[in-house]
């Protein structure tokens, strides 16, 4: 495997940043879909609804959001003969991921070729790119200036708490509201922004049907692997040498990735961010999303993060369960009063008590399913995967009170970089 550097420039003055790269040649963060260099880019080809369904579906795409939902499928529920509404969902309200923010910073057009290629695809009448970053709502608009046909984009902002990136939260900041799911699950393909049938997907999505739009399905696939072609962009966290976002084809062993950041051997594995799960399986996985759904596990929303030895596990899972529950909408029961009592739970087994993990092993299950948003569900995930991948840490704190260890904050839950990559 090669590393490359993806060195963009900077003449926006966005502030500091993480280093990010490439495994392999770089595609999403190549160079030559900078900002302030509309004039280089190969224009991507406008696609039928059709022709737009038949591309995604020859190259297997995934959104890359936390449900990796097949791209295709979400056209093919967009109804034909109504005014539909694009949204490009860049909120990235889970604080351990950045490279949305940095896709919208340094390849806007890429961003903004793929959600006009399906504006285009769709017959729809607006563009919406909902972003929560100073420097990504700059350089867009920096890009639409650059623009002709960029006449039907807006560029609004939306909320940061965790729960109020959720795709039907917001679709309600967008129609004014505030930025938490409404009670009934309704699809925005059914009823999205102010009633119209809308297309909503995650940026790398948007930037990924760009590509695609340019290269062609054949080119598409050049990199990656048959279950799943082409790259992905993930950002790398906490105990790790070289913190960032970095670029990597599908199929790259979990193992070598681990080894450019300068992992530290046998360090525990937080896969997919605060709503993904511990993995506990061959670290050679390859990093593939539905080679990792059938072992249990997702990328979600495109996060790595690394837990060193020197910290004490439990007491990351509980810091970051207590932040969950802070997050939460606090509309329904599973988060008002579900998620504090997981986090309590959580403090409990960091102390010692002895009933602490039996209790929290039992209240997991009352959880999932019954919140008006995912955000419940996630929650529980993240916590019911670090049970078991810190069994011995469990038992050793119930029966001795502790592990010796300080917490070192290799989770964050600050948004900001420099949180991040300490």
């Amino acid at each position: 495997m090669t590393t490359t550097a993806a060195t963009v420039p900077n003449p926006i003055g966005i502030p500091p940043e993480p280093d990010t790269w490439s495994i392999g040649p770089p595609r999403l963060l190549a160079a030559g879909y900078d900002a302030m260099r509309p004039y280089d880019r190969v224009a991507p080809r406008l696609l039928n609804r059709d022709q737009l369904i038949r591309d995604t579906t020859t190259v297997g795409l995934l959104g890359r959001g936390g449900a990796a939902f097949p791209v295709a499928a979400k056209l093919r529920a967009m109804p034909r003969r109504r005014a539909a509404t694009v949204v490009v969902n860049g909120s990235e309200s889970e604080p351990a991921s950045y490279k949305d923010r940095i896709l919208m910073r340094h390849s806007p057009h890429l961003v903004l070729d793929g959600a006009l290629v399906v504006a285009h695809a769709l017959r729809a009448r607006r563009v919406l790119v909902a972003v929560n970053d100073e420097p990504a709502a700059a350089a867009l608009h920096h890009a639409v200036g650059h623009r002709s046909d960029a006449r039907t984009v807006r560029i609004a902002g939306t909320g940061g708490r965790f729960a109020g990136g959720e795709a039907r939260a917001v679709l309600r900041a967008l129609g004014g509201g505030p930025a938490i799911a409404p009670g009934r699950r309704v699809l925005p393909s059914v009823r999205g922004y102010r009633g119209t049938p809308t297309f909503l997907s995650n940026v790398e999505t948007f930037a990924q049907i760009g590509l695609l739009a340019t290269l062609g399905p054949r080119a598409f696939a050049d990199t990656g692997i048959a279950d799943e072609p082409g790259t992905t962009v993930l950002t790398v966290t906490g105990a790790v040498g070289r913190p960032g976002v970095v670029e990597v084809p599908h199929g790259t062993p979990l193992s070598v990735l681990l080894c450019e950041v300068g992992a530290a051997p046998g360090a525990a594995i937080l896969l997919g961010g605060y709503h993904g799960s511990w993995w506990t399986g061959d670290p050679a996985v390859p990093l593939s999303r539905p080679i990792l759904a059938a072992a249990g596990a997702t990328l979600g929303a495109g996060v790595v993060c690394v837990l060193g030895p020197e910290t004490c596990p439990l007491a990351e899972l509980a810091h970051v369960t207590g932040y969950l529950a802070d997050e939460s909408a606090g509309q329904c029961g599973p988060c008002m009063f579900g998620l504090p009592t997981l986090a309590h739970d959580l403090q409990r087994a960091v102390g010692g008590h002895r009933s602490a993990a039996s209790d929290l092993r039992r209240r997991l299950t009352l959880v999932p399913g019954r919140g008006a948003c995912a955000h419940p569900d996630g929650t529980a995930r993240f916590v019911e995967s670090g049970m078991r991948a810190f069994v011995a840490d469990i038992e050793r704190h119930r029966t001795v009170g502790g592990c010796g260890r300080p917490m070192r904050g290799h989770l964050t839950v600050s948004p900001t970089w420099q949180e991040v990559a300490r």
